[in-house]
C-alpha cells in the first residue's frame, strides 16, 4: 500500500494569508488580484514614506481600492516617530548607494520589506509579495539587486514577485507548492502591455505611472541635501516645504510662496513648526515663512522684489537663492 504523498497541493482547506506590499501602483493591484486568484486571503501593506515612492500616494484611491476588492488595508506611517528618524538617516547615510539624485533605492526597498516581514509575523502572513518587475528601474530592480534586496531584509526566497516570478528563482511558496508557478508571468523592462492585458482581465482602474520618489528629482536632492548640512535634527513639516516654496539662505532658512495655494499652505506648516511668517494684507504678495528672525531685513527686500514681476530686481537676490 502506498504512502500518502505530505506535499500540498494548490486545494487549501482553509485561505492563508498573501501580504502584498503595496505602492498603489497596477502592478501591486495586479499582484493582490493574482493572489486572490490563488484563493488567498489577501493583505495589503502601504509604507507611507516621507519622500513618496508609491506610484499612488492617494489615500482616498487606496482606501478605495482596498475596500472595493475586500482586501484588508494596513496602513505603516514612517512620517513620524521612530520609523521617520529611521528612514531619514537611511537618506542621509545610504549603505547601498543613490541613483542619479538622491534616491537611496536599495537602502529603501529593504526598509520596506523590513517593514513588511514585521508584519506578516504580526498577522500570520504565509506569503509575502510586491509588484516588482525585473528590469523596469535600472537602480532596484535588476535581478541581482531584487535577490540582494531580498536577502539583507531577511527574506532571502521569501519574496514573490508574480508578474516576473517566472524568470526568477523559485521562492519557499513555489517549492512548497503553496503557489501555483505556471499561473505566474514572466514580464520583463518597462514596457506595459501585459500589465495593461491583466488589468483589463481583472477589471482593474488604476491611476497613471506618473509621481513618485521625490528624491529622484535632482533640484529636490540638492535641497534636502542642503537642508542636512543646515541642521541636524529635521522635522516632516521642513521637508515639506522643499519643494512648495522657493528656498534662499540668510542667516537661517527662507522659504518664498509662489501662488495663493502655496503661501496658504507654507504659512500653516509654519505655525504647526513655529517658524516665523511673513505676508501683507493691504497689498498682494508672497507669504515668506523663515527660521531666524536676524533675517527681516533680507526678508523684506525679498518680499519687495517677489511681489513685482521685476525680474531683473530679483537676480540681485540669486546669491541667498538654494
Amino acid at each position: 500500500m502506498k504512502k500518502k504523498s505530505k506535499t500540498k497541493n494548490f486545494s487549501k482547506e482553509k485561505k492563508l494569508k498573501a501580504l502584498v506590499l503595496f505602492s498603489g501602483g497596477l502592478d501591486s493591484r495586479l499582484c493582490a488580484k493574482i493572489l486572490e486568484e490563488q484563493e488567498f486571503e489577501v493583505h495589503l501593506c502601504f509604507v507611507k514614506l516621507p519622500f513618496g515612492g508609491g506610484c499612488c500616494n492617494n489615500f482616498p484611491c487606496i482606501i478605495n481600492f482596498s475596500q472595493t476588492s475586500g482586501f484588508q488595508l494596513h496602513i505603516i506611517d514612517a512620517t513620524k516617530g521612530k520609523l521617520f528618524n529611521e528612514y531619514l538617516e537611511l537618506t542621509k547615510k545610504p549603505k547601498h548607494g543613490v541613483g542619479a539624485s538622491a534616491n537611496p533605492c536599495k537602502d529603501c526597498k529593504i526598509f520596506i520589506f523590513k517593514q513588511g516581514k514585521k508584519l506578516a509575523k504580526k498577522i500570520d502572513s504565509q506569503v509575502i509579495v510586491t509588484g516588482e518587475v525585473l528590469a523596469q528601474r535600472p537602480m532596484s530592480q535588476m535581478k541581482s539587486a531584487l535577490m540582494f534586496n531580498d536577502e539583507r531584509a531577511g527574506l532571502k526566497n521569501k519574496i514573490l514577485r508574480p508578474l516576473s516570478a517566472k524568470l526568477l528563482p523559485e521562492t519557499i511558496y513555489e517549492k512548497k507548492r503553496i503557489i501555483d508557478r505556471k499561473k505566474l508571468f514572466e514580464i520583463h523592462g518597462r514596457q506595459r502591455t501585459k500589465q495593461i492585458q491583466l488589468a483589463k482581465k481583472y477589471k482593474i482602474k488604476h491611476p497613471d505611472s506618473g509621481g513618485g520618489c521625490l528624491l529622484c528629482e535632482k533640484e529636490y536632492g540638492r535641497k534636502l541635501k542642503f537642508l542636512f548640512n543646515y541642521k541636524e535634527e529635521i522635522l516632516f513639516e521642513e521637508i515639506l516645504l522643499l519643494n512648495k516654496a522657493r528656498m534662499f539662505k540668510g542667516k537661517g532658512l527662507i522659504f518664498i510662496g509662489r501662488n495663493e495655494s502655496e503661501n496658504l499652505f507654507i504659512e500653516e506648516i509654519s505655525k504647526k513648526i513655529k517658524w516665523n511668517f511673513f505676508k501683507r494684507e493691504d497689498i498682494p504678495g508672497p507669504t515668506i515663512v523663515f527660521d531666524k528672525k536676524e533675517d527681516l531685513n533680507l526678508i523684506g527686500n525679498l518680499w519687495e522684489a517677489y511681489s513685482k514681476g521685476n525680474l531683473k530686481e530679483r537676480k540681485n537676490f540669486e546669491k541667498f537663492r538654494v
